[in-house]
């Protein structure tokens, strides 16, 4: 089942390719690594842009698509994933990453408010960027490792039934 989702989805290299954009890239999306659509590529690309989705940098998706071709995972996958991070759920997701890394490295309680502008990159954000770092590394490695698992355990149930139909229908 999860194959046949992530299928339903998946870019055709050949159109990427053809972007101009991705003219200095052109020479490495040939792999089918990067764009294939089995467990062993999708499940890390899925954690990848998990992790990806915590960090308090603007840019997830493209970095997520720099880091899966680094490490020669499936592209889309790893980009799509760290949507995770929207604007309806960053405001959920960075505050609690401040508190968690606040909490860990003892830091006295303040009150922060997140804002989406160049003032508050400038001055607040200088002034929490440990705790909310750490938190972030935290989280995002915990959902990484969370969704790794869960991707993972899904994919060979459902590749456990499919071969058992099979089976069963072979045998009829």
């Amino acid at each position: 089942m999860p194959r046949r989702v992530f299928k339903k989805f998946a870019f055709k290299r050949s159109h990427i390719a053809g972007q101009w954009f991705m003219t200095p890239f052109r020479h490495m999306l040939h792999d089918t690594r990067l764009w294939g659509v089995r467990r062993r590529w999708v499940v890390p690309a899925f954690a990848l842009g998990l992790f990806i989705a915590f960090m308090p940098v603007p840019g997830h998706t493209l970095i997520a698509a720099l880091a899966a071709l680094a490490m020669r995972v499936n592209i889309p996958v790893a980009a799509a994933a760290t949507w995770v991070n929207n604007p309806a759920t960053m405001f959920v997701i960075f505050p609690g990453t401040y508190q968690l890394g606040r909490t860990l490295l003892g830091s006295p309680p303040r009150d922060v408010a997140f804002d989406l502008s160049w003032e508050w990159m400038t001055h607040t954000f200088v002034e929490i960027w440990q705790p909310m770092l750490l938190g972030s590394v935290l989280l995002g490695l915990t959902a990484a490792l969370v969704g790794y698992v869960t991707l993972d355990v899904l994919w060979r149930l459902s590749l456990g039934k499919y071969k058992e139909r099979k089976r069963r229908d072979r045998q009829d």
